[in-house]
């Protein structure tokens, strides 16, 4: 009896050692995919072209890092928020909402190192008449600043105008 005590007492770390525990499942949206719009991540100042101040942006990872928040404040008073994330088919997705009733939807993901979403825009556009496209280039740049570039085309995409030009730069 002696010896099966011993025995056991000698095979029992082994058996132990031998026996792994899983690795706990990645933290939802940690995945390189998941954090590819963490870039725009910070407390802005925003200028137009002309070097002006257009307003001012937090953008916040919030809920686990599952979503990227903007919190914008541009002269004029306008102020809105948008909430970024991806979607189950890996499509990232932006949800723009403002003081002034506006809202758009937008979806698209990484072209490069830019962030690119586009949607159309149905309401409001004449019946009979083309949509509207609507699409947003986040590009960053260097020094840690981005650009973000606001373009529409109401023919389909064959010519585009410019509706924001803004380059936000790291608050001091």
């Amino acid at each position: 009896m002696r010896r099966l005590l011993t025995a056991a007492a000698v095979l029992a770390p082994l058996l132990a050692m031998s026996q792994t525990t899983p690795a706990p499942p990645p933290a939802p949206c940690s995945t390189a995919h998941a954090r590819a719009f963490d870039f725009w991540l910070g407390r802005w100042e925003v200028y137009d072209p002309k070097g002006e101040k257009a307003g001012d942006s937090r953008i916040e990872a919030v809920l686990g890092g599952c979503v990227v928040q903007e919190h914008w404040r541009g002269r004029g008073g306008l102020e809105g928020m948008s909430f970024n994330s991806t979607d189950a088919q890996g499509r990232w997705m932006q949800h723009w909402v403002d003081n002034r009733g506006g809202r758009l939807t937008l979806a698209g993901g990484l072209r490069g190192a830019s962030m690119v979403l586009q949607t159309l825009r149905e309401s409001g556009t004449p019946t009979g008449a083309a949509p509207e496209l609507d699409r947003i280039t986040w590009t960053p740049l260097p020094g840690g600043a981005v650009r973000q570039l606001w373009e529409q085309s109401a023919d389909g995409g064959s010519t585009w105008r410019v509706l924001f030009d803004g380059k936000y730069v790291p608050r001091p």
